[in-house]
């Protein structure tokens, strides 16, 4: 059953409460674009009218729960608990829409676990082939290595072969099912050397060169996008609450708020800091080259 993130109801209660919310989740996923594709290719068996919904209640229950905890504590300190119930809106936001992107950063994370160890298994097999081993007992002995999502992969197309099937056919269902480009097109290079019967050591050797090549490209496109995430941290995550900060005490003199709601306000403050710390770490390991170790 899939956890939805930042939810505190039981996957099995939440999925049958998600039903009431089918009516907001399937125009809602409809203006979502590749849905459907992240669901898939994170390994999620759900619809995206199904997904939506849930995440729909699950942000709903946690707006409802913590709204009336921050509304008694407003008024404990005799102050207006529209305050609280707009900071615990903008932070359920914010919490919807990871909800909504977790399929996609689920997906990221299964490809980069495949390609991180794909030039290593490539290698391997080339060590491998050039001894003389068979490409099938290369499969088995990639399948039984710890290569991450590879041996993954491998491991359910030699149980596949085991199984009577043909090895081709098993290999080309292995290529289309997988969310990586890299592992794809890896894939269909052994597929094409089988057909026509070239030596798959140099299929393998072109295939680690080709990479080589992508694994240069993208760590040249990262280091690029380095610097202007850099800027934006220093911009969100240090001159806005520095300014921030005096700016509310100077509002809080004016309007008379008393020390517990600026107080409030100032842990709400350090709140969505640290959300967004959370957020632009998540930003720099999506946009990491996935071939690199």
């Amino acid at each position: 059953m899939i956890v939805i993130p930042f939810s505190f109801l039981p996957p099995v209660l939440l999925r049958k409460l998600s039903r009431a919310f089918y009516w907001i989740g399937a125009p809602v996923s409809t203006h979502i674009k590749g849905l459907d594709i992240s669901l898939e290719q994170s390994d999620i068996k759900l619809k995206s009218k199904e997904y939506v919904s849930m995440c729909v209640t699950a942000t709903v229950f946690f707006f409802v729960v913590f709204s009336i905890l921050a509304s008694l504590m407003l008024l404990k300190y005799n102050t207006s608990p529209i305050i609280g119930l707009i900071i615990i809106a903008l932070i359920s936001l914010f919490i919807f829409s990871q909800q909504l992107i977790y399929p996609k950063l689920k997906a990221s994370k299964r490809i980069k676990n495949i390609e991180r160890n794909l030039i290593p298994a490539l290698q391997n097999m080339l060590v491998q082939l050039n001894s003389g081993v068979p490409l099938f007992n290369v499969l088995a002995i990639i399948s039984d290595a710890d290569y991450g999502g590879v041996s993954e992969q491998f491991k359910f197309a030699v149980r596949r072969i085991n199984a009577g099937e043909q090895q081709a056919r098993v290999l080309e269902d292995l290529a289309k099912n997988n969310p990586s480009i890299h592992f794809r097109r890896t894939m269909w290079q052994i597929i094409n050397g089988m057909k026509t019967g070239s030596n798959m050591s140099d299929v393998i050797k072109l295939s680690i060169e080709n990479l080589s090549e992508e694994q240069l490209i993208e760590i040249q496109k990262y280091g690029s996008q380095l610097n202007p995430l850099a800027m934006f941290y220093m911009i969100i995550a240090v001159i806005i609450p520095s300014l921030g900060a005096t700016f509310i005490m100077v509002i809080s003199s004016f309007l008379n708020l008393t020390s517990g709601a600026t107080k409030l306000i100032f842990w709400g403050l350090l709140v969505a800091v640290f959300f967004f710390q959370l957020m632009f770490i998540g930003i720099l390991k999506t946009r990491r080259p996935n071939l690199l170790e």
